[in-house]
């Protein structure tokens, strides 16, 4: 018992109920008394409202949704808000029966029921307070944030059972809430996760809700390009030496030991030093993980599965990767998954390959096309010869039909415009030569060169149309040593033609006039270049094909012209060994449609910008 004192100076207890019940209440506000229905609202929006209260209120809700119309939205909106997600057990299972119960009554609370879940689809919100600023972050700490997102998916597959309609409903809703790209990494990852996982019981959104994902992702991608990337990283380790010499040696930064003396890598390692490198790097790991998931049942390859998933992807390929031009990472998600079955790597290059040979595609899509049809040619370990030949064949053998039709016509010259998607294929086909020629040469030395020359490439390479003048420079300087070395075609007296006959580009600048040479005219990269995202690259690397560094011999025997006595199984010295290896050993080179014109430093692990001298 209280003193008369204590009772006297004690706050009131909060009582549950007043002014009847749930019912009378709003009953009496339909006639114009609102005292009740004021007092109802705000003991509602108490911040120190009793689980005990909300249980008891909840449960008269659930009975009287039916006076619940849209005239009391203001109402619903409160009990909307009420901090239900942090609260006991008994409060979330009767919130989770009033919702199931207010959306089958009132299907026009159905928006700001979906908007209710959807906001708790990141952590709350807190304030830190820095040097006198209030700030407002993701509370990364918050121990019950996954039990709590599980309990956002029941709320939201609760109402889904309810109201079939909540797919068309809920999709806008997902796109509208978000966050932008300046958010925190743990904001954007809990989004991003969330959303996935209402694929999963809602089947009908997932091609939307991917379509959305890596729309973010992509604006992520080209906000960042590689160069910038590679500076960052190389700045930060700059400093973190720097760091470490003035430190002595005493303390190890990026390393510590393990209780059994082994040394444990930090995870700030792993970090990306571009703050939105960080964030795509992110976001790709969940999507590969989300795609693996998908795909696999009990650990293994679900076929039906695949298919589906690989079906929205191509979709999602063709309407937003193929028109970006010079995405870095984004697009190694078709990458990824075509790297699960051969079956599923043959169906992409047979779609990108309809791509290309459409005359009723614009110019730029097949050359896109081409362009992916010879980066992941060149880079996918998982793709055999025998389709590497199988898709050589093909697309040599239009590159001779685009010839004979154009050989005789009025647009028989040189012209990018013209001709773009032709002069992609050839780069295309040189580009995949390059990278592949010694498993095309392995084994079989005479048989495998039997075939290179049925691909007559002497025709393509004098034609009218001149493809070593527009295809990347490095491209055209490796394709012609080893056309050479192995006698196929003689590429150097049409590149110094070529060289000599190359027009400047006059460009107006601040400093005056500046001339430059256009090294790149089909303004084309290579998609499936070296990926450098530092968590993400772990799924990509053991599936992909890296430049094998090019040593001094090699580059001696490029200059070489094998003899024709040579026997089958005579091998020289740059067909010996593996293939190219995934064994850290990579060659700086330029590695896209910058090709001549960047800093060596920002192009790892592409064919080398190599000059092999002209043969005398």
């Amino acid at each position: 018992m209280l003193g008369a004192d204590e009772f006297i100076s004690s706050p009131p207890r909060k009582t549950v109920r007043f002014g009847g019940t749930l019912t009378e209440i709003l009953l009496k506000y339909e006639k114009g008394d609102t005292t009740d229905f004021e007092l109802l609202k705000h003991q509602l929006s108490d911040p120190d409202i009793k689980d005990a209260q909300i249980i008891n209120w909840l449960h008269e809700f659930r009975a009287s949704v039916a006076y619940l119309t849209k005239e009391l939205g203001q109402l619903v909106n409160i009990l909307l808000k009420l901090p239900w997600l942090r609260r006991s057990r008994e409060v979330v299972e009767e919130y989770l029966g009033f919702l199931g119960n207010l959306v089958s009554a009132q299907t026009v609370h159905l928006r700001p029921c979906l908007r209710m879940i959807v906001s708790q689809f990141v952590p709350p919100r807190i304030t830190i307070r820095e040097d006198d600023v209030d700030i407002s972050d993701s509370d990364d700490d918050d121990e019950n944030i996954s039990e709590n997102f599980d309990t956002c998916h029941r709320a939201l597959q609760t109402v889904a059972r309810y109201v079939p309609s909540t797919p068309q409903f809920l999709m806008p809703i997902l796109v509208e809430f978000f966050p932008f790209i300046n958010k925190s990494e743990r904001t954007l990852e809990c989004y991003v996760h969330n959303l996935l996982r209402v694929t999963v019981y809602l089947p009908t959104l997932r091609l939307q809700i991917l379509e959305l994902i890596i729309e973010k992702l992509l604006k992520l991608d080209v906000s960042t390009p590689q160069q910038d990337i590679e500076d960052a990283e190389e700045t930060a380790n700059n400093c973190a030496s720097e760091e470490k010499s003035t430190e002595e040696g005493l303390f190890d930064m990026e390393e510590d030991e393990d209780g059994k003396g082994n040394k444990v890598v930090s995870p700030s390692v792993e970090r990306m030093a571009h703050p939105l490198a960080e964030r795509l790097d992110i976001l790709m790991t969940i999507l590969f993980s989300y795609i693996r998931d998908v795909c696999h049942v009990d650990g293994k390859l679900n076929i039906s599965n695949t298919k589906d998933l690989y079906r929205d992807l191509v979709s999602v390929f063709d309407k937003l990767i193929l028109p970006t031009h010079a995405s870095c990472h984004v697009q190694y998600f078709m990458f990824y998954i075509c790297s699960f079955k051969l079956g599923f790597a043959e169906a992409f290059l047979d779609h990108l390959w309809k791509k290309l040979q459409d005359p009723n595609n614009p110019s730029v899509i097949r050359q896109t096309a081409g362009s992916y049809i010879g980066s992941f040619l060149a880079r996918a370990k998982f793709i055999p010869i025998v389709t590497v030949k199988a898709c050589l064949d093909l697309l040599v053998n239009w590159l001779h039909k685009y010839i004979d039709n154009q050989d005789k016509g009025a647009n028989a010259y040189c012209d990018v415009a013209l001709h773009g998607p032709f002069y992609s294929t050839c780069q295309a086909v040189f580009y995949t030569l390059i990278f592949r020629h010694k498993q095309l040469l392995d084994g079989n030395l005479r048989k495998g060169l039997s075939y290179l020359q049925s691909l007559n490439f002497e025709r393509i390479v004098m034609c009218q149309l001149n493809p070593l003048k527009i295809c990347i420079p490095s491209v055209v300087n490796l394709f012609a040593a080893i056309t050479r070395k192995y006698q196929l075609v003689f590429c150097y007296t049409i590149i110094e033609r070529n060289n000599r006959l190359l027009i400047p580009v006059v460009r107006s600048g601040t400093g005056g006039d500046l001339v430059q040479t256009c090294t790149n005219p089909l303004d084309s990269f290579f998609p499936f270049d070296p990926y450098i995202l530092k968590r993400s690259k772990k799924t990509i690397d053991p599936m992909y094909q890296f430049w094998e560094e090019l040593s001094a011999e090699d580059l001696e025997n490029l200059k070489k012209p094998i003899e024709k006595g040579s026997s089958e199984d005579e091998d020289d010295d740059f067909l010996k060994g593996e293939t190219p290896q995934n064994d850290g050993v990579v060659e700086i080179a330029p590695n896209s449609y910058e090709s001549n014109t960047r800093s060596p430093v920002s192009s790892i692990g592409s064919p080398a910008d190599c000059y092999v001298p002209y043969p005398l």
